[in-house]
């Protein structure tokens, strides 16, 4: 797929636009003040394949424990400021690696100078956050109500108090709860601007419903070309919102890396418990740094054709299944044996991966 071709940015090492992979992003939930906990949360996050991790400063306080979250991880770092461009200085001083701000609500043209010149001392790139609850009145009052055309305005609005004082080290997103207003904003932000995008859809809800909706929003985006880095917003742990992610730059085929695991849908033909192998062979790989494709197919109609061109597959049967490693069958075992069979055989198969991998994952 062709990607547009938008300016670079690097969140401490991590590059945004221009052609580099595409980064996951998600947002702790902690209190920032709390040093120990969000540390914590970091960690998680980092090893469920998080790239950038932002940080919700509403306070000097938070501002202040940067610093100690700094020296405490490795992670590129961005702080979320609304209203106070205090606190932007503040984090600026103290290490973060990314800022999250919309200019155009920090008061007057000298506080977005002063915000800007301390971001270019440090080489801290900003994103433009827009989102459809929090437009500008005169736009709400230009359009009657939030839209594509609204969203794109506020953030060339915004964007153009930064360019005033020559700053351009900028990322922008346009994020709404509905999916297809999300879709288009972006697609005329694409068309307008050069800085590269932030795909996000914005309160989507709970893990279930918010991934589905992320999946359409952020999933048509990147198939046409569109973003640059991604956060999939979710009324639940943030871990969740780094496996959907990466799992949707998989599916849009802009990733790679890590299990691709199918499985077909269950039918009236299965004469397996389909649903509890699947379920148990997709949560013991879960985490494992492999790039292969693994198979979990119900049925002798199309399993066997599927799993010969997985790189480890199971064809069920009558209670049991076959075993099949790059199109070869390598054995039949009892259906209460499959799912540690296919693991032993991508264990031994697999150069470099440890034992301690598949016992981090079953546990």
């Amino acid at each position: 797929m062709e990607r547009k071709q938008t300016k670079q940015i690097a969140v401490r090492g991590v590059k945004i636009g221009g052609g580099a992979d595409i980064p996951v992003q998600s947002m702790c939930s902690t209190k920032t003040w709390d040093v120990e906990a969000t540390l914590a949360q970091i960690r998680a996050l980092e090893a469920a394949g998080c790239d950038i991790v932002r940080l919700a400063v509403p306070d000097r306080r938070s501002a202040e424990a940067i610093e100690a979250i700094r020296a405490g991880t490795d992670m590129p770092l961005v702080a979320d400021i609304h209203f106070d461009y205090r606190l932007a200085l503040l984090c600026a001083e103290r290490g973060i690696d990314k800022i999250r701000i919309n200019p155009g609500n920090v008061g007057g043209e000298e506080n977005v100078r002063a915000v800007a010149e301390a971001c270019r001392a440090r080489g801290i790139p900003i994103r433009i956050g827009v989102n459809a609850g929090s437009l500008e009145k005169r736009l709400l009052e230009k359009y009657g109500h939030p839209c594509a055309e609204a969203l794109v305005e506020s953030a060339a609005g915004h964007a153009a108090l930064l360019e005033k004082f020559g700053f351009e080290d900028i990322c922008l997103s346009l994020k709404c709860s509905s999916v297809p207003l999300t879709v288009e904003a972006y697609r005329l932000a694409s068309e307008r601007f050069d800085y590269p995008l932030h795909l996000g859809v914005t309160e989507t809800g709970t893990a279930w419903n918010g991934t589905i909706q992320s999946a359409v929003g952020i999933g048509t985006l990147l198939c046409e070309g569109i973003g640059d880095t991604v956060r999939v917003s979710l009324t639940a742990d943030p871990v969740e919102e780094v496996r959907a992610g990466i799992a949707i730059l998989k599916a849009a085929g802009l990733r790679r890396g890590g299990v691709r695991f199918i499985s077909c849908p269950t039918c009236g033909r299965t004469e397996i418990d389909l649903i509890g192998l699947a379920t148990e062979v997709e949560n013991r790989l879960r985490g494992l740094d492999r790039d292969i494709t693994v198979a979990v197919m119900g049925c002798v109609v199309n399993g066997p054709g599927e799993a010969r061109e997985a790189d480890y597959g199971i064809a069920g049967g009558v209670g049991k299944g076959l075993l099949f490693k790059k199109g070869q069958v390598v054995g039949t075992y009892p259906y209460e044996q499959l799912c540690d069979a296919l693991l032993d055989l991508i264990r031994n198969s697999e150069s470099g991966i440890r034992n301690t991998e598949y016992r981090e994952n079953e546990g």
